[in-house]
């Protein structure tokens, strides 16, 4: 355990955490959580029941859906999804999409409670 030198004050958990995911390219956690709430606002009501933003990282928002046929449709939809994504996130948080199909076990579809 270190010590404490000088009269520095102790970092919060939530600075600790945001200063780490910052080292590991992800964006504050807050973008991630606001693109899950409007995301039928960003992809449309209808593909938003088969998909999900799931996480960013490097710029690259992850978005899992529930099979090929939604994956095409979100990979057609990618430039409009960047722009609709900076609107949400700000300009260069999101600056690529990757489309990652679900398993059977866990459909893509919107997460409980977002």
């Amino acid at each position: 355990m270190s010590r404490r030198t000088g009269g520095e004050e102790p970092t919060s958990l939530g600075d600790a955490l945001a200063a780490l995911g910052k080292q590991l390219g992800m964006p504050a956690t807050d973008a991630v959580t606001a693109l899950a709430k409007r995301w039928p606002e960003v992809v449309g009501a209808e593909v938003a029941e088969h998909s999900h933003a799931s996480s960013i990282r490097d710029g690259v928002l992850t978005v899992v859906v529930d099979g090929p046929i939604w994956a095409t449709q979100l990979r057609y939809l990618e430039a409009v999804i960047l722009e609709r994504a900076a609107a949400v996130t700000g300009d260069g948080v999101v600056t690529s999409v990757r489309v990652r199909v679900a398993g059977p076990e866990k459909p893509a579809g919107r997460r409980p409670g977002a």
